[in-house]
């Protein structure tokens, strides 16, 4: 795993690599941030055939080509790759997000403070939360969680969007942190993880990969999954690639927490299991040298495995969600239609594409109100569908001017329309009405619309000195336009070192839930204000602003002869953050107070990220991330954005032990986590909140892999191998940050076939 400019080869991006096309040269990246174009190598035959005696060879003199805005954006400190050597080295039990969790500044968690849901915790960059980081697969964005309702604590029920694509057809996946997330748009104010899928070439490649990871503990689900990949040329100019996955993560037992709950009247549940199956085709079309087409369709489903699930409790109130622990409550069916066409002018290069994303959401009829909101209340299944559309265009354009650069100009369009009856079925209770509100069947449907305009630049300065302005402007059909202005800079000095600094605006549009006025939760109390304790309804606001936050980075980086070493500094200051603001009435309904989300909430995150490589020995190399976070909170109430942790610390020492068996020893060490200590509802108010912080804990993991001939590759290794366990003891209001289940040790074995 690396971090561009922290370690390992830079990638030149697909876009510029076209920029070299038919020209019989390569690029080498160099010390000063530019490149340098050389002759492609040949063999030695080529080159006596080609160029004779060697006193009468030809020497191409060097030629500075300044690389792309988004590649060199890539360079910033705050970004990480990870390849798939690191994946087969270290393969996740079910989801992506175990080996993305592993990168500097990123973390597991729910949206908010309160725990709520935390066994279904998702990606979380620098403690912004989930909902601010962007998740791409092969750069465009992938929207799925959105047709999963929004509680009124701001989490959804719901793993994320990293486990659309299984692990073994992934080529490479790019973290994007801080300032350089900015180019990206809506939702990357936190930052962007970029799922790079494997393409085809001219050689038929095929896989077929089984993994099983088996817990030593009887009460937690184990895993078992199979996928295959095929890929190569069907003619000269077509080629394709397919692949398809089946897996199945068990649910853990009902039990799993009883004896470690915060209170003896509620037992928090385990963590949900999940089925998925995959299925996905890319066709490409090669019109000649400059020119292709790619035509792509996904389909995937996923269900889950009930645990009991209930706001952080087990569902003990009713013998119906009881009959369905171990079974599917929900089903996500996702399909995903793409064209994206790739070209090669003389002006430069262009790229556009459009996509269309379904999401149909199956879910067991829940709770809308108080105590009962997430709660399964009927054997009814209702769906909630999700449609969007999106076009992207964009010209990379080298000048030829005093200063080497390349310009990006390009736009967006997005569209995203949702329907969800079951959300929007609550009711005023009788009696009560709201000005302005229907009281009977609403309108289910919710739609907005979003074009974007962008301009980058990279330019070279001076040698080593280069300049990278950006702005872009997002015109949303609810609220108009906005801006976002990044700069990045980086200065390469005494050939080992590079100091880098950026300051980027990023913005998040209010989501569908929060614009919709037809979508209200109901409580009889003990959801609302601090003193409010007869009865609310919150409702959705169409005048909502977008959420923004600035962003600012400053990284200093040293390599030589495989030592790497990084530190940067971040810092990000949110404004308009989307809440309901519980002492804020905007009207009354006999007697209950209205209640709407808002933009009342400013609040900030800060950090310092380190990086360490150090190339122990020819065959043996220790790399080493950690984070700190100096602050994370509300400014208004001085509760965290969400649960993490002090400080994390990844290390793991790689042994190429032959040439055919590797192995790895890895450390993850979490610090202390703090949570919620300010009451900001009547229960919490009543019951009062517990304040008592999860203790710093660590997981150490052990990988073994042999290479039993070219084709076949054996895997097998030990997570958690000194069986350090964590019980959920209930959500923050009630168990403080023991929130989430830690898993104890458990054994995997895969193995790969390929040719």
């Amino acid at each position: 795993m690396t971090s561009p400019g922290l370690s390992g080869n830079f990638d030149v991006d697909e876009g510029f690599a076209r920029l070299l096309a038919g020209s019989g040269l390569q690029a080498q990246r160099q010390p000063n941030q530019t490149y340098v174009l050389t002759p492609i190598p040949h063999s030695a035959e080529q080159q006596s055939q080609a160029t004779g005696p060697k006193d009468s060879s030809v020497v191409l003199s060097a030629t500075p080509v300044v690389a792309t805005a988004e590649e060199e954006a890539k360079q910033m400190p705050g970004v990480s790759i990870i390849t798939n050597k690191d994946i087969q080295k270290s393969p996740p039990v079910n989801d992506l997000s175990d080996i993305i969790r592993k990168m500097p500044g990123v973390n597991l968690t729910g949206n908010s403070g309160t725990g709520v849901h935390g066994n279904n915790r998702q990606i979380d960059i620098r403690g912004m939360g989930p909902e601010n980081t962007l998740i791409l697969v092969d750069g465009k964005p992938v929207t799925s969680r959105n047709s999963i309702r929004y509680s009124v604590t701001g989490d959804r029920d719901t793993r994320g969007d990293t486990n659309w694509v299984p692990a073994e057809q992934v080529e490479r996946i790019e973290v994007i942190r801080g300032p350089a997330a900015a180019r990206y748009g809506n939702g990357a104010a936190g930052g962007v993880v970029n799922i790079i899928t494997k393409r085809p070439d001219d050689q038929t490649h095929g896989t077929v990969s089984v993994y099983t990871n088996m817990p030593t503990h009887k009460d937690e689900g184990a895993t078992k999954r199979a996928n295959f990949g095929l890929s190569g040329p069907l003619t000269d100019s077509l080629h394709y690639r397919i692949y398809g996955n089946v897996s199945t993560t068990d649910n853990d037992d009902w039990d799993i927490n009883k004896g470690h709950q915060a209170t003896s009247t509620t037992l928090p549940a385990g963590s949900e299991g999940v089925r998925n199956k995959d299925i996905s085709g890319l066709l490409t079309w090669t019109i000649d040298d400059r020119q292709s087409i790619d035509f792509e369709a996904n389909y995937s489903r996923q269900g889950n495995m009930y645990a009991g699930e209930s706001q952080g409790n087990l569902d003990t109130s009713t013998k119906l969600a009881g009959n369905y622990l171990g079974r599917e409550t929900n089903k996500m069916y996702r399909e995903i239609y793409s064209i994206t066409h790739n070209g090669d002018w003389d002006f430069g290069t262009s790229k556009f594409y459009v996509q269309y994303e379904n999401t149909r959401n199956r879910r067991l009829d829940e709770g809308l109100g108080g105590g009962s909101e997430g709660l399964i209340n009927s054997n009814t299944f209702t769906t909630s569908e999700l449609k969007d559309w999106l076009g992207h265009g964009e010209f990379n354009l080298p000048l030829a001017t005093a200063m080497p650069q390349t310009l990006t100009l390009g736009g967006e369009w997005t569209r995203q329309e949702l329907n969800d009856p079951a959300s929007l079925s609550a009711t005023t209770s009788a009696g009560n009405t709201i000005s302005g509100y229907a009281t009977g069947t609403r309108n289910s449907e919710v739609g907005a619309n979003i074009g974007s305009l962008f301009a980058e630049d990279n330019i070279e300065v001076a040698p080593g000195t280069m300049l990278t302005p950006g702005v872009r402007m997002d015109d949303h059909s609810d609220f108009g336009p906005n801006w976002s202005p990044s700069l990045n800079f980086s200065q390469a000095f005494w050939d080992y070192y590079t100091f880098k600094a950026g300051i980027a605006r990023s913005f998040k549009a209010p989501n569908l839930y929060q614009l919709n006025p037809n979508y209200m939760l109901v409580s009889n109390g003990k959801g609302c204000g601090v003193s409010d304790t007869t009865g609310c309804y919150i409702l959705g606001n169409a005048d909502l602003n977008p959420e923004t936050s600035v962003n600012k980075e400053l990284g200093l980086e040293f390599k030589r002869d495989g030592w790497v070493a990084g530190l940067t500094y971040f810092r990000n200051d949110y404004r308009n953050k989307i809440t309901v603001d519980l002492n804020d009435s905007v009207a009354t309904a006999g007697s209950y107070n209205v209640y709407q989300w808002a933009n009342a909430k400013k609040a900030v995150t800060e950090g310092i990220e380190g990086t360490l490589q150090i190339p122990v020995a020819g065959n043996i190399t220790w790399t080493n991330n950690a984070t700190y976070m100096i602050q994370s909170k509300n400014k208004d109430t001085g509760n965290p954005l969400s649960l993490i942790p002090k400080y994390t610390l990844n290390s793991m020492l790689d042994w190429q032990m032959t040439p055919r068996l590797s192995s790895q020893l890895s450390l993850t060490s979490y610090g202390r986590q703090k949570p919620p200590t300010y009451a900001t509802t009547n229960s919490e108010a009543a019951s009062g909140v517990n304040s008592k912080a999860l203790g710093s804990y660590s997981l150490v993991g052990l990988n073994l892999g042999y290479d039993v001939t070219k084709s076949v590759r054996l895997g097998a290794g030990v997570s958690n191998l000194f069986d350090k366990r964590l019980f959920r003891k209930g959500s923050s209001s009630t168990a403080g940050a023991a929130s989430y289940n830690q898993h104890g040790r458990a054994i995997y074995t895969s193995l790969t076939v390929s040719f």
